[in-house]
């Protein structure tokens, strides 16, 4: 599949999943309804422009010659039949599902007065409704045709996402050559050339250059990500001013764009119990209004009032009645609280699960890799008297330099994270079982762990012997830099707490909710993390396979709980839990656990389901109460109970009146947009 017809294919997908979730506008689409209404427009004009009665209101004559009296029913046939066969066709539909709305309520109205027209026109003593007919169904079109655009902008979030992959891709062959290909036709293992500001064309390893890469579009991630050697790329992000050579490892259905597309268009689908709400509400609606119609024919009849001011009332309560409002009341909040997630880094799998969040009281959170790093690093510093932290930090790593254990990785982890310079070493040497030994700047130096100590029997001063067993107090390993036998320093070496964790729970708690931390770590490490974040409830030392009963645990107590973890050992508690929210780590997007996903692994994002789940259904409930609110008035207005005030509505009136209460829903669903994440 070329590029343009991927694109093609993911707006395809759009205007499916609008038909899938708005079932009236099956394999409709915003083009038909456009055509539809300016042609039904053009014919519209001769049908009241001849119509003897807009003449008499008005007070002139229209041209007169030949068959120019047929003009309104001529016209306005061709109105009915081209314009309105939409409406008849959905009709069918609805009742062959035996669930008739708002297209039955339509066909039901124009149907009613066209066959009252002709049977005027055959000779019937009565009053022809054509211009009425005519303008019904242009109103008519015109208000699907605006719901139609509405729908199709809220779901742009696939058409936008299809659209960052580039069309084409610049392929690295041997002998450095370099050709031009198609994206499509990229393999794993290709390498590519991504210039200045070039989309990169697939997930990937850069293998040489140095860049900072535009993420946003992706992770929701706003500050441009630096990118060196075997730094991970993903597809359709935008490279900054540096050149890098990319080897692909993800194409196609795999890559993490593709990945964000599948559940943005999965969550677009998915009902929510307002969904459900709505769909109820608009069956029964649709009955009021037939039953209400029936009333109007047999309270205006009984009066003694003329046929045609009988059945123009009659139609104008079918016309009024339609549960358009609510139709869409529901679906476009849907579709644009998708897409402001998306953006956000918040990808909803489950529209139940953002709906639940707003009634959220307790937020659990896996430790590891979610409030923490999941990779160790330094996390304190007890330094000998007049030694400077960052100094002795620089020495040990570069002791460790050549070092593969863990305790290396995380101390020259540590020092790039401080932007620190590590000196250069010589020398290296292994010490079984208790350390390292190098020479640093002409100095013997060695890092290791009590052990070390032990076969120097090296005596602590102390705050040294103090500093070790508040490390070990807090679950923490505690590592010693020596010089000969004078201890230089001690380092915690733990999984360091996130930077945004912090930020995350204080502000989780300033909402009025809870926060537990369910790990399978020591008590002491547990502890160490729940006093550094001020989170009082922790449950440590819990199996993978026992976090399902502890959430269990809290919903017995009433508590409505929400799972943070990373969707693999935590799937199980995810499930359980009211609302699973899985730690996408970033690339991996397919996490078939949770009914939110995390594309920047950032816990502060926890906070901003519940503030787009709350707003979320504000708006459903503001749209559903205009939209079913607005019958309660429109309804007997329509049916002439103002008579004797001298108020009363024709059709077109009220089908002005149900595309107004259309776009009134639409606009107030549209403001949701405006949305500030961060509140």
């Amino acid at each position: 599949m070329d590029q343009h017809q991927h694109h093609r294919h993911a707006h395809g997908t759009v205007e499916t999943q609008g038909a899938s979730r708005h079932d009236k506008h099956a394999g409709h689409s915003v083009a038909m309804f456009r055509d539809k209404f300016w042609l039904s427009l053009g014919l519209t004009v001769p049908t009241v422009f001849w119509e003897p009665m807009v003449q008499d209101w008005f007070g002139y004559t229209a041209p007169q010659y030949p068959g120019s009296a047929f003009i309104p029913a001529f016209f306005g046939t061709i109105v009915f039949i081209y314009g309105g066969w939409v409406f008849l066709n959905g009709a069918i539909g609805e009742l062959k599902a035996r669930l008739p709305g708002m297209m039955t309520l339509i066909s039901l109205a124009i149907s009613v007065a066209f066959i009252y027209s002709v049977a005027v026109f055959f000779g019937f003593d009565g009053h022809p409704l054509w211009w009425e007919l005519a303008t019904l169904v242009t109103i008519m079109l015109l208000g699907h045709w605006i719901e139609m655009r509405s729908i199709s902008q809220a779901q742009g979030a696939l058409n936008e996402l299809a659209k960052l992959l580039p069309d084409m891709a610049v392929r690295v062959m041997e002998g450095d050559r370099t050709e031009e290909v198609a994206v499509s036709d990229l393999k794993v293992d290709d390498v590519v050339l991504v210039r200045p500001g070039a989309s990169i064309p697939a997930d990937g390893v850069v293998i040489s250059g140095k860049s900072a890469v535009n993420e946003s579009m992706i992770t929701g991630e706003s500050s441009l990500v630096d990118k060196s050697d075997t730094s991970e790329v993903l597809g359709g992000t935008v490279n900054g001013q540096g050149s890098l050579r990319v080897r692909v490892v993800q194409t196609g259905q795999d890559t993490a764009l593709a990945g964000i597309m599948r559940l943005v268009s999965q969550a677009q689908s998915s009902r929510s119990r307002v969904q459900a709400l709505a769909d109820r509400a608009a069956f029964l609606l649709t009955i009021v209004a037939i039953v209400a119609g029936a009333a109007t024919l047999a309270a205006w009849s009984l009066l003694g009032a003329e046929i045609d001011f009988t059945i123009t009332r009659v139609v104008t309560v079918l016309v009024i009645a339609c549960p358009h409002a609510l139709g869409l009341a529901v679906p476009l909040v849907t579709a644009i609280s998708t897409t402001l997630g998306a953006r956000n880094g918040l990808l909803i799998r489950d529209r139940r699960g953002l709906e639940e969040a707003r009634n959220l009281d307790t937020v659990v959170f896996d430790k590891t890799g979610t409030l923490t790093l999941g990779a160790h690093r330094v996390v304190e510093i007890a330094a000998a008297e007049h030694s400077d932290p960052d100094a002795v930090l620089s020495l040990a790593a570069a002791v460790e330099r050549d070092s593969e254990h863990p305790i290396a990785q995380a101390l020259l982890n540590s020092v790039e994270d401080k932007g620190l310079v590590v000196p250069r070493s010589s020398s290296f040497e292994s010490l079984a079982g208790k350390g390292v030994e190098a020479v640093v700047e002409g100095r013997r130096l060695s890092v290791g762990g009590p052990a070390l100590l032990w076969e120097r029997n090296v005596d602590l001063d102390k705050n040294m012997e103090n500093a070790s067993r508040s490390f070990g107090d807090n679950g923490q390993a505690a590592i010693y830099l020596l010089e000969d036998d004078t201890v230089l320093a001690v380092f915690a070496i733990a999984d360091q707490v996130r930077p945004e964790s912090k930020q995350a729970v204080s502000k989780l708690q300033s909402m009025g909710i809870e926060v537990v931390i369910l790990t399978g770590d020591s008590e002491a490490v547990a502890r160490s993390v729940g006093r550094e974040l001020r989170i009082d409830t922790v449950f440590s030392g819990v199996l993978p396979d026992q976090k399902s009963d502890k959430i269990k645990e809290l919903q017995a107590q009433g508590k409505r709980v929400a799972m943070v973890g990373d969707g693999v050992n935590d799937a199980p508690a995810l499930v359980t839990a009211d609302v699973g929210v899985a730690v996408g780590a970033g690339t991996d997007v397919a996490v078939e656990a949770g009914d939110v996903v995390l594309v920047r692994s950032d816990p502060r994002d926890i906070a901003r389901i519940v503030t787009l789940s709350r707003a979320t259904y504000r708006k459903m409930i503001q749209n559903l109460w205009w939209a079913a609110g607005y019958n309660i008035v429109a309804i007997p207005l329509a049916a002439g109970v103002l008579y004797w005030a001298g108020i009363v509505l024709a059709p077109a009136v009220g089908a002005v009146l149900m595309s107004t209460s259309t776009v009134i829903v639409a606009i107030n669903a549209q403001l949701l947009r405006r949305l500030d994440m961060e509140s």
